[in-house]
């Protein structure tokens, strides 16, 4: 039986080539939109998490402030500051901690041979390199016996590198930093910057060895990054922690602020969510626009075949045989487009390559722009999308031709 439909709906669309071909085009073009504009959703989703990445998406940091509320029968605007003992306490009582480390910053003196400049150089264990999700273009990063040792010797982000050394190498260098020398045994590859941030001029060196610059009794803050998908318990869990020993109230969010970048990776992948709607709302209504078209041409093909169909209905065909007969023509119209639409979106998405986002406005910002992803749920969701307007636009119709009378229809010219 479906064969012999099949037969019957291919020689329908033969009988009528040029209108088969249009209302072809109009559904692949229908499907192509649905696709690209689906895609683009999913590449700006994707810009985004590029984005964050680039800084770690769970990560945290922890910053020391003044407290607002009394507690403990202490007065309101007592600094707090953090020690080591710190990082051990969230270390002991946060199992979620993947990685942790302390930090003390400064503005310093960086100078090779007669090239002076006033950069941010910090102290901070190993797992810093973790945490900030730094990545190693030459050399290697400082370690526990680097730590252990008192090591003076310092990893240089990308732009620091190029300013400091232009092209020559820089390994196994020597920079002064406030007068003091250290050695340079690693560069980082360069990360996404935006306008003047001088996140690829930073200068890490161990934790130990900063000392030598600043006094690291007192911590300018303390980042860590965590395994744990429920991010929004650990803000609080800090709070709870670090209350004691410094008597603060924990819910006084001005004596210890805590920044978790999660937080603002949710709120994007909510816009994110809303634009894949919006974009497949879009898409649907331009599909629609096709199965209009099909929806017509179809009512058309009813009204020439009249006749016929009341020949059929004569000869003892059932309606439900009248109505998948030219329900079998639209899904195979529909399909037919559908395929060289899915076609067609994959030119588009391969010939248009990257479309600039972050990149306009920021340096090595070429992972943050908007890449037309084609991924399986766009094909599936734009398939299940295809097959209810395809559906829609020929029952109606096909209902329409099994209704026919047959006596009517044969008196029909």
């Amino acid at each position: 039986m479906w064969r012999d439909l099949l037969q019957e709906a291919y020689a329908a669309m033969q009988h009528n080539r040029r209108r088969t071909a249009l209302t072809m085009l109009g559904m692949a073009w229908g499907i192509a939109t649905v696709v690209m504009l689906l895609a683009y959703g999913n590449g700006f989703g994707q810009a985004c998490a590029n984005i964050f990445a680039n800084f770690g998406t769970k990560l945290v940091i922890v910053v020391p402030g003044k407290t607002s509320m009394q507690a403990g029968g202490q007065k309101a605007g007592i600094p707090v500051r953090f020690t080591l003992e710190d990082v051990e306490t969230l270390t002991t009582n946060l199992p979620q901690i993947a990685h942790i480390t302390p930090e003390v910053s400064k503005s310093a003196n960086v100078q090779y041979d007669t090239r002076v400049f006033t950069w941010q150089v910090t102290g901070n264990d190993p797992n810093v390199l973790d945490v900030r999700s730094l990545k190693m273009d030459q050399g290697r990063f400082y370690n526990l016996e680097d730590q252990v040792q008192h090591a003076r010797v310092a990893v240089i982000g990308s732009e620091a590198k190029e300013k400091l050394f232009s092209g020559r190498t820089a390994l196994g260098e020597h920079i002064r930093l406030d007068g003091l020398s250290f050695e340079v045994i690693g560069i980082l590859k360069g990360k996404m910057q935006e306008g003047n941030d001088d996140i690829n001029r930073v200068v890490y060196i161990p934790f130990t060895s900063m000392s030598d610059l600043k006094d690291t009794h007192y911590l300018d803050s303390i980042w860590f990054n965590y395994q744990t998908p429920e991010y929004q318990t650990l803000e609080q869990a800090v709070r709870t922690m670090l209350a004691v020993p410094h008597k603060f109230n924990q819910s006084d969010h001005q004596a210890v602020r805590v920044f978790n970048l999660m937080t603002q990776v949710h709120q994007f992948e909510i816009i994110t969510l809303g634009l894949k709607v919006l974009m497949g709302f879009i898409g649907t209504l331009t599909l629609g626009i096709g199965g209009v078209g099909l929806m017509n041409i179809m009512l058309v093909s009813v009204t020439q075949r009249t006749r016929e169909i009341g020949v059929q209905k004569a000869l003892g065909a059932p309606r439900r045989h009248i109505l998948m007969q030219f329900l079998a023509e639209a899904l195979t119209i529909t399909f037919i487009g559908g395929v060289l639409g899915v076609i067609l979106a994959y030119a588009v998405a391969l010939s248009v390559g990257r479309l600039t986002l972050y990149s306009a406005f920021a340096k090595n910002g070429e992972a943050g722009d908007i890449r037309l992803i084609i991924a399986p749920g766009t094909l599936i969701a734009s398939t299940i999308i295809l097959g209810v307007v395809g559906l829609v636009s020929g029952m109606i119709p096909a209902v329409r031709a099994s209704r026919l009378d047959p006596i009517e229809a044969l008196r029909h010219e």
